[in-house]
């Protein structure tokens, strides 16, 4: 903040009157939980102060306080935003108390508040036997997910989360409540299905579509990496013709002590079909480990739960049309043999989750999220720890780069923005293509002065 931007002790005694909820400053009891950022790579960023909110009046005032102020304000659901978006050095507005999912299994219709987490939403909608497109950690917000696209292992049959979005509210720049959906201001609606997080306000509550679930399968295969050559050969073009029912991710990762080959996949039938599928991969290498089994959709979404580990990571996206030709294969495997090392067990990898099927039936300008057209969404990361030293930071951060040049040619263009990334500089046309100008024209809209802005805002 500017010096003109400092609140005044009577300007934060006014925040914590006007508010049910709790005023948290630096050195108070829980502010370190309302405010660190999920990747240990941000946690010298740090927030004025963090308004846990009781209630959708408690926004509304922190905003207007933020306005009046002149006080930068950040929303902050699970927290996970890569680039530690999720923190600013003004005021957080952490939502987690405004975490109440309901579900009806009759309509289908789920409705979640705008701080609920991916366990809040599975409680509910598991009695329902009903589900869309949800994250695989516990702790992800609703919100970041959904209104950056969010990608599940269920979406090349049901679509994005964002595609299961049926309406949204949330608190605008002016303090207002804007409802929004196919009817109702359809252009923030529009915006907010794949538009990325904190852009055009603070969203409070979600109604989604969801659908019946069916019993399924599961996948986790895991070779050595001298079998990548073939295992990338077949298993590419099993993703891409498989049916819409099945989605496998095929990665590669290291902890510095070799590579290893992993496929973890859903089907959404029987095991018998899922290994007929995966057969000609079978075929050609055999896993040094073969779980191929059938399960509940409830057990298949806990045996593809995933945490990241505590520590700094970075990440970078693409998308890819096609499979990686040989030659690109080899430059991967390469580049992990030169992985920089470090402490932190996620080591480093590279993935291609498996993309298409319902994802790419919608119009790119149909929503805010533009990549409809690539069968692979291409992953890479590296991960650290602070006994690495401070060293590590450039030392991985261009490791990474160096591996995302070496796959560019064979890559389409694109980038996820729910992976955000905060060294890619054609950001704007990376995560939103053609859409851009029309976000911008709805940021303007709703955020003219630009309350909501960080370093890879909409209109900045």
């Amino acid at each position: 903040m500017a010096p003109a931007d400092i609140p005044s002790d009577a300007d934060w005694r006014r925040l914590e009157k006007s508010v049910t909820g709790r005023v948290l400053r630096p050195g108070d009891a829980e502010f370190h939980s309302s405010s660190v950022p999920f990747n240990k790579r941000f946690t010298k960023a740090v927030p004025a102060g963090v308004v846990s909110v009781a209630d959708v009046a408690d926004v509304r005032r922190a905003v207007e306080w933020a306005r009046d102020t002149g006080v930068p304000i950040v929303p902050r659901g699970g927290g996970h935003s890569y680039a530690g978006y999720s923190v600013n050095s003004g005021l957080v507005v952490d939502l987690r108390a405004l975490g109440t999912v309901t579900a009806d299994g009759s309509s289908g219709r789920v409705t979640a508040e705008g701080g609920a987490s991916m366990a809040a939403v599975y409680a509910a909608v598991e009695p329902e036997q009903i589900a869309f497109a949800l994250g695989n950690g516990a702790s992800v917000g609703i919100a970041g997910l959904t209104l950056g696209g969010g990608s599940a292992a269920t979406s090349r049959k049901y679509g994005l989360t964002a595609d299961a979005l049926v309406a949204t509210t949330l608190v605008t720049a002016d303090g207002e409540l804007l409802t929004c959906d196919a009817e109702r201001n359809p252009d923030v609606f529009w915006a907010c299905r794949g538009g990325g997080g904190g852009n055009f306000g603070i969203n409070v509550s979600f109604t989604y579509q969801a659908f019946p679930v069916s019993d399924a399968s599961t996948c986790l295969l895991l070779w050595d990496g001298a079998d990548a050559p073939k295992v990338f050969a077949v298993l590419q073009e099993v993703m891409r013709q498989a049916p819409e029912e099945c989605s496998i991710r095929l990665g590669l990762s290291t902890t510095g002590s070799g590579v290893t080959v992993s496929a973890v996949g859903l089907h959404l039938g029987p095991a018998s079909e899922l290994r007929d599928l995966l057969d000609p991969v079978l075929s050609v290498a055999e896993p040094l480990r073969q779980d191929i089994a059938d399960r509940t959709f409830w057990e298949a979404k806990d045996y593809l739960l995933h945490e990241t580990s505590e520590g700094a990571f970075a990440a970078r996206t693409n998308f890819a049309v096609d499979p990686l030709p040989p030659e690109a294969v080899a430059e991967v495997l390469a580049r992990l043999g030169r992985w920089p090392g470090g402490s932190n067990p996620d080591g480093g990898g590279f993935a291609l989750f498996g993309w298409g099927g319902a994802v790419n039936k919608v119009a790119s300008a149909d929503t805010a999220f533009a990549q409809r057209e690539a069968n692979y969404l291409v992953s890479m990361d590296t991960s650290w720890a602070d006994q690495d030293g401070p060293e590590a930071v450039p030392r991985h951060l261009r490791w990474l780069a160096e591996l995302r040049e070496s796959v560019a040619p064979y890559m389409a263009e694109g980038a996820y923005v729910n992976f955000i990334d905060p060294e890619l500089a054609d950001w704007r046309t990376a995560y939103y293509g053609a859409n851009y100008p029309r976000l911008v024209e709805v940021k303007r809209r709703v955020d003219p002065e630009g309350l909501f802005r960080f370093p890879q805002a909409i209109g900045f």
